[in-house]
Protein backbone atom coordinates (compact mmCIF):
# COMPACT_ATOMS: atom_id res chain seq x y z
CA UNK A 1 0.00 0.00 0.00
CA UNK A 2 2.94 2.33 0.88
CA UNK A 3 4.37 2.03 -2.36
CA UNK A 4 2.11 4.59 -3.89
CA UNK A 5 3.90 7.11 -2.15
CA UNK A 6 7.11 6.56 -4.18
CA UNK A 7 4.94 7.78 -7.49
CA UNK A 8 4.60 11.35 -6.25
CA UNK A 9 6.47 13.93 -8.27
CA UNK A 10 8.12 15.07 -5.45
CA UNK A 11 9.47 11.84 -4.68
CA UNK A 12 10.45 11.17 -7.83
CA UNK A 13 12.55 14.11 -7.83
CA UNK A 14 14.86 13.19 -5.28
CA UNK A 15 15.12 9.59 -6.35
CA UNK A 16 16.42 11.00 -9.40
CA UNK A 17 18.50 13.21 -7.68
CA UNK A 18 20.13 10.43 -5.65
CA UNK A 19 20.93 8.08 -8.46
CA UNK A 20 22.25 11.18 -10.48
CA UNK A 21 24.88 11.91 -7.42
CA UNK A 22 25.22 7.96 -7.45
CA UNK A 23 24.04 7.72 -3.66
CA UNK A 24 23.16 3.22 -3.06
CA UNK A 25 20.28 3.74 -0.86
CA UNK A 26 16.96 3.69 -1.51
CA UNK A 27 13.96 6.06 -1.15
CA UNK A 28 11.61 4.20 0.74
CA UNK A 29 8.00 4.30 1.53
CA UNK A 30 6.86 3.89 5.17
CA UNK A 31 3.23 2.95 5.94
CA UNK A 32 2.88 5.36 8.81
CA UNK A 33 3.40 9.07 8.39
CA UNK A 34 7.14 10.23 9.28
CA UNK A 35 5.48 14.33 9.52
CA UNK A 36 7.65 15.00 12.84
CA UNK A 37 11.40 13.21 14.11
CA UNK A 38 9.17 11.21 16.41
CA UNK A 39 6.95 9.70 14.17
CA UNK A 40 9.78 9.03 11.63
CA UNK A 41 11.91 7.81 14.62
CA UNK A 42 8.97 5.08 15.89
CA UNK A 43 8.51 4.08 12.26
CA UNK A 44 12.04 3.14 11.26
CA UNK A 45 13.06 1.74 14.67
CA UNK A 46 15.89 4.42 15.03
CA UNK A 47 16.72 6.82 17.76
CA UNK A 48 14.48 10.49 16.96
CA UNK A 49 18.27 11.88 17.09
CA UNK A 50 19.05 10.23 13.98
CA UNK A 51 16.17 11.69 12.29
CA UNK A 52 16.75 14.99 10.18
CA UNK A 53 15.24 17.84 9.76
CA UNK A 54 14.75 19.97 7.12
CA UNK A 55 13.77 23.16 8.66
CA UNK A 56 13.09 26.29 6.18
CA UNK A 57 13.80 29.93 7.64
CA UNK A 58 13.97 33.33 6.20
CA UNK A 59 17.19 35.50 6.90
CA UNK A 60 17.94 39.26 6.57
CA UNK A 61 16.79 41.77 4.32
CA UNK A 62 15.60 41.22 2.00
CA UNK A 63 14.61 37.73 3.62
CA UNK A 64 16.41 34.82 1.95
CA UNK A 65 15.40 31.44 2.29
CA UNK A 66 18.15 29.65 4.37
CA UNK A 67 18.05 25.73 5.14
CA UNK A 68 18.68 24.37 8.22
CA UNK A 69 19.50 20.25 8.80
CA UNK A 70 19.15 19.55 12.39
CA UNK A 71 18.85 16.16 14.58
CA UNK A 72 15.26 15.48 15.11
CA UNK A 73 16.40 15.62 19.34
CA UNK A 74 17.07 18.87 18.66
CA UNK A 75 15.88 22.35 17.89
CA UNK A 76 17.10 25.13 15.85
CA UNK A 77 19.05 28.00 17.55
CA UNK A 78 17.85 30.47 15.46
CA UNK A 79 20.09 33.49 16.16
CA UNK A 80 23.29 31.05 15.87
CA UNK A 81 21.68 30.22 12.38
CA UNK A 82 21.17 33.92 11.65
CA UNK A 83 24.50 34.31 12.42
CA UNK A 84 25.92 32.05 9.88
CA UNK A 85 23.94 33.60 6.63
CA UNK A 86 25.92 36.92 8.47
CA UNK A 87 22.90 38.23 9.88
CA UNK A 88 21.96 39.97 13.06
CA UNK A 89 18.54 38.60 15.45
CA UNK A 90 17.00 35.73 14.44
CA UNK A 91 15.53 33.50 11.63
CA UNK A 92 12.23 33.44 10.95
CA UNK A 93 9.72 30.63 10.22
CA UNK A 94 7.80 31.09 6.72
CA UNK A 95 4.80 30.19 5.83
CA UNK A 96 3.75 26.96 4.14
CA UNK A 97 3.29 28.64 0.59
CA UNK A 98 6.88 30.27 1.17
CA UNK A 99 8.34 26.94 1.75
CA UNK A 100 6.77 25.16 -0.97
CA UNK A 101 8.16 28.26 -3.05
CA UNK A 102 11.59 28.16 -1.69
CA UNK A 103 12.31 24.45 -1.89
CA UNK A 104 9.00 22.90 -4.12
CA UNK A 105 8.52 20.60 -1.22
CA UNK A 106 5.19 20.73 0.92
CA UNK A 107 5.87 20.96 4.39
CA UNK A 108 6.25 17.73 6.21
CA UNK A 109 8.22 16.11 3.71
CA UNK A 110 11.00 18.74 2.83
CA UNK A 111 13.79 16.96 1.32
CA UNK A 112 17.11 17.96 1.35
CA UNK A 113 18.07 16.80 -1.70
CA UNK A 114 16.97 18.66 -4.58
CA UNK A 115 16.92 21.65 -3.55
CA UNK A 116 16.80 24.42 -5.41
CA UNK A 117 20.73 25.65 -6.63
CA UNK A 118 21.95 28.71 -4.52
CA UNK A 119 19.90 27.92 -0.88
CA UNK A 120 22.43 27.78 1.46
CA UNK A 121 22.18 25.01 3.47
CA UNK A 122 23.47 24.21 7.27
CA UNK A 123 23.84 20.56 8.60
CA UNK A 124 23.88 20.42 12.23
CA UNK A 125 27.56 18.93 13.67
CA UNK A 126 25.55 16.71 16.16
CA UNK A 127 24.31 14.40 13.39
CA UNK A 128 27.74 13.02 13.34
CA UNK A 129 26.93 11.16 16.38
CA UNK A 130 24.92 8.38 14.32
CA UNK A 131 26.80 6.31 11.26
CA UNK A 132 23.49 6.32 9.54
CA UNK A 133 20.62 9.16 9.67
CA UNK A 134 17.19 9.21 7.68
CA UNK A 135 15.74 12.19 5.93
CA UNK A 136 12.61 13.28 4.44
CA UNK A 137 12.08 12.23 0.23
CA UNK A 138 9.55 14.57 -0.99
CA UNK A 139 6.55 13.06 0.63
CA UNK A 140 5.47 12.52 4.58
CA UNK A 141 5.88 8.96 3.61
CA UNK A 142 9.07 8.71 2.16
CA UNK A 143 12.80 8.52 3.71
CA UNK A 144 16.25 7.78 2.61
CA UNK A 145 18.91 6.97 4.37
CA UNK A 146 22.52 8.11 4.69
CA UNK A 147 25.59 8.19 6.23
CA UNK A 148 25.76 12.06 7.58
CA UNK A 149 29.18 12.68 5.75
CA UNK A 150 27.08 11.68 2.59
CA UNK A 151 24.60 13.98 3.07
CA UNK A 152 27.02 16.64 3.95
CA UNK A 153 28.30 16.19 0.39
CA UNK A 154 24.67 15.54 -1.26
CA UNK A 155 23.28 18.72 0.26
CA UNK A 156 26.69 20.88 -0.05
CA UNK A 157 26.21 22.02 3.31
CA UNK A 158 28.49 23.66 5.67
CA UNK A 159 29.18 21.67 9.36
CA UNK A 160 28.07 23.90 11.48
CA UNK A 161 28.62 23.59 15.78
CA UNK A 162 26.48 26.00 16.98
CA UNK A 163 22.99 25.87 14.97
CA UNK A 164 21.35 23.18 17.61
CA UNK A 165 20.03 23.08 21.02
CA UNK A 166 19.35 20.26 23.08
CA UNK A 167 15.36 20.79 23.91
Amino acid sequence: MSERFLCHPSVRHVVSCLEAAGHPHPVIALDDTARSAQEAAAALGVETGAIVKTLVFTAGDPETPVIALVAGDRQCDVKALAACVGGTGKCQRPDADRVKAATGYAIGGVSPIGLPAGLPVFIDASLFRFPVVWAAAGHPHCVFQAAPSALETLTSAAVTDGISITG
